[in-house]
């Protein structure tokens, strides 16, 4: 058995790829939109990416479990809470999929959504590690209120917040001391707001310095998760119902995007059509001179974060940069969002 993370440092989500040597086949968890990756680690383990599975309907990225069914033949497993749009089979409290001596165990996990859920692994029936989605992070549990105008569910922060304080206690704290606990974000995302740097703890750690673990009354707990959350950017609902219905493969989206010759080519009569202009060269640069009315939006460790921020799901923009590869670059990382 082996377990492989891979970090995107730009939106500080974290994704899990759990191989099983014997069968050659590996479970991925809560995959990036870019498959590369996880297809590069197949082909290094002659492995076959059998299944993915979704903790829940992401708000901060675009998975690509739908392209790994289509492309790849791999079975989706989510919560049945999901209401999912696309092929897949339900996993909740009670089902498991086994992979040689391994199993993988959903755990109904409602707090940060109304359909998360938690995957407990085990190996030659040991319990080994927990992958927490946006339930448990380092330090820190999954922030309740980015449903609430995502969906037509009980999304209420209050009522989540309160499911959390349950979920937390009832299903996660009792788990083995030595259980590691990987979650789906680090430092630096929005979806929390007092993570760790580090990357996986153990149950017992958390315990002992997570403050969403410790002592307390419901009541005051609620209180204490709904103050100082970060602002939710304009395209995290649009995102929820996009990863429920699947989006079309990465490739495909990338191949979509009209590139002009060079940034200086725009024409300023789009200015007038409401379509952005995203200039993201550095400061000096722009100051030196930039088309009117374009937006300095700099190639920085969270330019798509900030761009979904500025521009409204759907809305045209144009992107110049000062150089071809940067621009694909952007265009990439544009597409997580």
């Amino acid at each position: 058995m082996e377990i492989k993370q891979w970090e995107d440092k730009h939106l500080s989500q974290f994704s899990y790829a759990i191989l099983s040597e014997c069968e050659n086949e590996i479970i991925l968890i809560d995959p990036a939109r870019d498959p590369a990756q996880y297809l590069e680690y197949a082909a290094e383990k002659k492995a076959v990416i059998s299944g993915v599975i979704e903790t829940h309907p992401h708000a901060d990225f675009v998975s690509s479990h739908l392209e790994f069914h289509q492309l790849h033949g791999a079975t989706i497993y989510c919560s049945k809470l999901v209401n999912a749009g696309y092929p897949h089979k339900t996993f909740d409290d009670g089902d498991v999929i086994t992979l040689g001596k391994m199993s993988l165990s959903a755990i109904n996990t409602p707090g940060h959504s109304p359909d998360s859920i938690c995957v407990l692994l085990k190996h030659n029936d040991e319990n080994k590690a927990v992958f927490t989605g946006d339930t448990l992070f380092i330090g820190d549990c999954g922030r309740p209120d980015l449903r609430e105008n995502a969906d037509d569910a009980d999304t209420n922060r209050e009522t989540l917040a309160g499911q959390m304080y349950d979920s937390l206690r009832d299903k996660l704290a009792t788990l083995p001391g030595d259980v590691i606990v990987y979650p789906a974000h680090g430092a630096g995302t929005l979806c929390g707001k007092a993570l760790s740097k580090d990357t996986e703890r153990t149950i017992a750690k958390e315990l002992a310095e997570n403050w969403s673990l410790q002592q307390t009354t419901k009541t005051e707990f609620v209180k204490e998760l709904l103050a100082d959350q970060p602002f939710i950017p304009a395209y995290f609902s649009y995102n929820v119902q996009l990863n429920k219905a699947g989006a079309p493969p990465f490739q495909e989206s990338i191949d979509q995007v009209v590139k002009t010759k060079a940034f200086a080519g725009i024409s300023v009569e789009h200015e007038g059509n409401g379509e952005w202009i995203i200039d993201s060269r550095d400061q000096a640069s722009y100051k030196a001179g930039h088309l009117p009315n374009s937006i300095n939006l700099m190639n920085g460790e969270k330019f798509e974060t900030w761009l979904g921020s500025i521009l409204k799901p759907k809305e045209n923009f144009y992107l110049g940069s000062d150089s071809d590869e940067v621009r694909q670059q952007l265009i990439e990382r544009s597409a997580s969002i």
